[in-house]
């Protein structure tokens, strides 16, 4: 595997917030040196839907000497919406490679669920229905990977203009995508749940055999006994309010780090064999849910965070920083430096 990193979520926006309060920037300058340095990645992948906070963390992660994976991972808006704001991504990326840094840029992030246009309906909870009502979603799909592929196409010829470096699109399987144009094939379907875990390891290695690099920009679980087997649906047993905070725990879970820690070395394994080329680990914090010693509202148990935010913003082992490391966090930096060492052999 070429490159190993982490998610950095900047803020995804719902609700008129984000999931990354408040912004610090001099947190996510330290934040981006603990990935390069604790955890030794050679990548992170910079998402969110603010303009100002991705090019601040890139650029943080690039001071870090990070490859910086810059991703838009917006939510809300429509087709011409997320045009501007590409377009505008990839003139920040630009200047940032053009500074000496390794970038690639991602034309999106899940736009057909997360964007107006591509699947019926004017907000996401109309467009979750269709994709749970299979019948429906089957005859919608023509006509999605249509649309789909058109702003693609566009996509990618507006942000060559303006980025020079490689160019991919963070995809969700049944968008389908025509990766012609594109230098990388990414996907951030990259959860193992038990349905999938038998033919898991095939899959992962069909898709390097397609001609260009592939990579998983998110893959992992939540820190509850059995996510592992829900793969990216560990998140489902929280309950939000309508403004996006936690309210409750939907299921009588068990706290586990220990379950969380061995998928991510298990998968890391696979990717290693199959040849996969790039591999984000999701995510490096979820501060909309933060712990607690009340297991009631030990919101992390349904985040997929290696590190496990205070409610309180403060944490003791790093002086400043609102979070303490996970099991996963301790495993992904053992992992970084057992690579390197057979890297430097």
């Amino acid at each position: 595997m070429r490159a190993y990193g982490v998610t950095y979520d900047t803020g995804f926006p719902t609700a008129g917030t984000t999931t990354h309060e408040p912004f610090d920037p001099e947190v996510v300058r330290r934040e981006t040196q603990i990935i390069r340095d604790e955890l030794h990645c050679d990548a992170v992948r910079i998402t969110g839907g603010h303009q100002d906070r991705l090019e601040t963390a890139a650029r943080h992660a690039a001071d870090a000497g990070l490859e910086v994976w810059y991703s838009p991972f917006t939510n809300g808006l429509d087709r011409d919406e997320l045009m501007a704001f590409l377009v505008d991504g990839a003139e920040r990326a630009e200047r940032l490679r053009r500074e000496g840094a390794d970038v690639v840029f991602l034309t999106g992030s899940e736009i057909a669920l997360f964007t107006s246009g591509f699947l019926p309906g004017d907000g996401l909870e109309e467009r979750l229905g269709v994709l749970a009502d299979p019948v429906r979603l089957r005859s919608e799909l023509p006509e999605l990977h249509s649309r789909v592929n058109a702003f693609l196409a566009r996509a990618v010829a507006a942000v060559r203009e303006r980025f020079g470096g490689p160019v991919s699109y963070a995809s969700l399987p049944w968008e389908g995508v025509d990766w012609t144009p594109f230098d990388v094939i990414a996907t951030d379907a990259g959860y193992r749940d038990a349905a999938a875990a038998p033919g898991y390891r095939e899959a992962v290695r069909a898709q390097t055999l397609r001609g260009k690099p592939f990579a998983v920009t998110e893959f992992g679980c939540t820190t509850h006994r059995g996510a592992a087997d829900l793969g990216g649906r560990g998140d489902s047993i929280v309950e939000f309010d309508e403004h996006a905070r936690p309210v409750r725990l939907t299921a009588d879970v068990v706290r586990d780090e220990r379950e969380q820690a061995d998928l991510l070395r298990e998968i890391l394994g696979i990717y290693e064999e199959a040849g996969v080329d790039t591999a984000f680990v999701n995510t490096f914090a979820r501060r909309d849910l933060p712990t607690s010693p009340d297991p009631e509202r030990d919101f992390d148990m349904a985040g997929f965070g290696i590190v496990r935010v205070s409610a309180h913003g403060t944490a003791t082992s790093r002086p400043g920083l609102p979070w303490e490391p996970k099991a996963a966090f301790h495993a992904l930096a053992e992992y970084g430096r057992s690579r390197k060492g057979r890297e430097a052999q």
